[in-house]
């Protein structure tokens, strides 16, 4: 994505946002409702046009060879484009003929999509009569079909048990040895437990992006220390307090009989972990516990997000313009 923007009248969804994602990862893309993923999404698939702007998949210019680069994407949108009044068998074979698959590869294709989801045992089955989860499957098959290089998920576990979860997380994780996964999702602990890189966009503009621990480190800066300590809460203060690079000692409510609790920050240069041992050590006061405070991906997502007011909307629908009812018919 190059310099990529997205305009509805007044209003920019996608403002001159860059990225690239390297081959055979699994990229975690997010932001709150209303910051443009959606719209994003539907630009990297062809099935928006951008108002400025270069989007390649694989090297291909998604606007000038739209049919090409397509044949490199399979795409999961949150509401997967599925047939009620067809069986499970029936909607795969008819997916795998659109996305032009070679007549004598289609019944193989299906077979093994099938299989890789868990929805081999629901071939036969109406789609009507499928639950959600099953219903979330089916649509994960048909972007399978072709097997393209490029997957771009969008919200994969929506509705899906704690233990189908787990399952597609080891299927996205499977996948991306021969695949590049784009996965959106509002499931926190899900990115960070699948994704190698994630990126936050916010108002269609990038706020951060890099490994998930690389953006817990470098957006916690000097993380605070918490300590327990067995004893007597002014006789441990007294001491700590005579540690240089303090700007704040703090005592906090213990549960624990016969110890204290501290909150202790300081300088962005000293890490006070070394020392706070050793003043207990030499006072004869066990440390019970020493923590560093370190913000969350959750922490990180709120604190970049902050500002953000708007309430859930579907952007597709609410700021639709007359080119996507086009693009729809």
């Amino acid at each position: 994505m190059r310099d990529l923007v997205k305009q509805y009248g007044n209003r920019l969804a996608v403002d001159h946002l860059s990225f690239t994602v390297p081959d055979g990862q699994i990229f975690g893309f997010l932001g709150p409702n209303g910051a443009g993923k959606s719209t994003t999404m539907n630009l990297m698939t062809g099935y928006l046009g951008p108002t400025s702007g270069e989007i390649l998949v694989d090297g291909i210019p998604v606007t000038k060879e739209p049919e090409k680069a397509k044949r490199c994407i399979g795409y999961l949108p949150e509401l997967p484009p599925l047939y009620m009044d067809m069986t499970v068998e029936e909607y795969l074979r008819f997916a795998a003929q659109l996305k032009k698959v070679p007549k004598s590869e289609r019944e193989a294709q299906v077979d093994r999509v099938a299989g890789m989801t868990g929805v081999d045992q629901v071939l036969g089955r109406l789609i009507r009569n499928l639950s959600k989860g099953y219903r979330q499957r089916v649509g994960l098959a048909q972007a399978l079909l072709g097997f393209p290089k490029v997957l771009i998920l969008d919200e994969p576990t929506v509705g899906l048990d704690p233990k189908q979860i787990l399952e597609m997380r080891t299927l996205i994780s499977q996948l991306a040895q021969e695949h590049t996964v784009i996965l959106s999702s509002h499931i926190l602990s899900e990115v960070q437990e699948v994704c190698d890189h994630l990126l936050i966009i916010h108002h269609g503009k990038k706020v951060a992006a890099g490994e998930p621990a690389e953006l817990e480190r470098s957006l916690s800066g000097n993380p605070a220390l918490e300590i327990v300590v067995r004893g007597e809460g002014e006789a441990v203060q007294s001491q700590l307090a005579l540690l240089s690079g303090i700007t704040s000692l703090t005592q906090h409510d213990c549960p624990e009989a016969n110890c204290c609790a501290f909150r202790l920050e300081s300088t962005p240069d000293q890490d006070l972990r070394e020392a706070v041992f050793q003043t207990c050590a030499r006072q004869g006061l066990p440390l019970l516990e020493l923590r560093r405070d370190t913000l969350t991906l959750e922490d990180i997502f709120l604190k970049l997000t902050s500002d953000d007011v708007e309430e859930e909307r579907d952007e597709s629908s609410q700021t639709r313009s007359k080119e996507e009812k086009e693009a729809e018919q």
